[in-house]
């Protein structure tokens, strides 16, 4: 057993769906006409998740949009994108103030 290379079914079956679900989504991605990287991180109990790296500022994210304007696609920040309670942040204070 010292000369042996071990092979574990578990271990080979988890690595193939790792692997799957990578080409699986980035051929689904292509499909829609987006070209963007994608890489994983660990979890904490042995997992991966899959994050897009923005196209702009090559930071991993979850979410990547395009713009309604033009064909650029990125993250949020990049496209200078605001949550909606950031967008009206501002709006109900003032209406409330009675002089």
């Amino acid at each position: 057993m010292e000369n042996s290379y071990k092979v574990s079914i578990n271990e080979l079956l988890d690595r193939i769906k790792k692997e799957l679900k990578q080409t699986l989504l980035q051929a689904q991605i292509e499909a829609l006409g987006i070209k963007v990287d994608l890489t994983t991180t660990k979890t904490r109990f042995n997992g991966e998740r899959l994050w897009f790296i923005c196209p702009n500022c090559r930071r991993r994210v979850g979410t990547i949009y395009k713009s309604s304007t033009s064909e650029t696609m990125g993250c949020r920040s990049c496209l200078g994108l605001k949550y909606k309670a950031q967008r009206y942040r501002g709006m109900m204070e003032q209406s409330v103030k009675i002089p």
